[in-house]
């Protein structure tokens, strides 16, 4: 039947049921880690998610790359998607600097009326948070190198440059880790443990998974699925990898120097 319009109607999938049955799965048994140590439920469903972020993307990539469904049109109501999930993941963010100085601001008695709390030993902020904002101010500028070589037309340095941003990702990822392990309280320990572990934290996630994106983009790139006018899966990537980078700085600034 011929299509007489520019817009893409998706067929329809088994992914979307089945990968929110997933998510179900790895919220409750995260429940179950959490108060019985049962590890069943969220392996299934982390198993269950990667099944599907394999057959999902594989299917948007075939309509991206080989049907041609991804029209002018398309593209734009991508990059609004885009666009209106970063903003919902500002709020997300802006929920936890709320949190932070709310407690930080007006220190209680229960915590000594001092802020950080009496016991509590903050992280020195020119030490590993210090390189780990080095490691992603020039992922941001290694991203943006890539995406210069894209509209350009170089294949082989934006292969360069976006190897380069997975790696300084990947580094990024490892210091925290191992900030983590070195640092000298834990999320349970009052209001500071809570807010830095769980801003931090959410934002080492929001990591990963742009990293995700990235190790995506780069194997897109190596089988030739970009061109300099057809980009959408790597601009709105690395819109999302800009976010991330702007992020760490307020949470470099506010919690670690600020807080220190």
């Amino acid at each position: 039947m011929k299509k007489y319009h520019p817009y893409h109607l998706v067929e329809p999938s088994p992914w979307p049921i089945i990968g929110g049955c997933a998510a179900l799965f790895i919220t409750s048994g995260s429940i179950l880690f959490f108060h019985y140590t049962h590890t069943t439920l969220i392996i299934t469903g982390t198993i269950i998610t990667m099944i599907i972020m394999i057959t999902w993307w594989r299917d948007i990539i075939r309509e991206a790359s080989f049907q041609g469904l991804h029209t002018k049109k398309v593209q734009i109501g991508l990059k609004q998607g885009m666009i209106l999930f970063i903003t919902s993941e500002i709020l997300f963010f802006f929920s936890f600097f709320w949190a932070f100085f709310h407690s930080s601001l007006v220190p209680t008695t229960e915590i000594g009326a001092n802020w950080p709390p009496e016991g509590i030993e903050p992280l020195n902020p020119i030490a590993i948070p210090l390189l780990n904002t080095l490691t992603l101010l020039s992922s941001g500028i290694t991203i943006t190198w890539t995406h210069h070589s894209i509209i350009t037309g170089s294949k082989k340095n934006s292969i360069t440059g976006l190897s380069w941003t997975i790696a300084l990702g990947i580094f990024f990822t490892l210091l925290q880790a191992l900030e983590y392990q070195n640092s000298s309280f834990t999320i349970a320990d009052s209001i500071y443990g809570s807010t830095f572990f769980v801003a931090t934290g959410f934002h080492g996630l929001h990591v990963l998974i742009g990293t995700t994106f990235l190790s995506i983009c780069w194997i897109r790139l190596k089988n030739n699925h970009f061109t300099k006018h057809h980009h959408v899966g790597f601009e709105t990537s690395a819109w999302y990898w800009h976010f991330v980078d702007v992020v760490w700085l307020f949470l470099y600034t506010c919690i670690y120097w600020w807080g220190y």
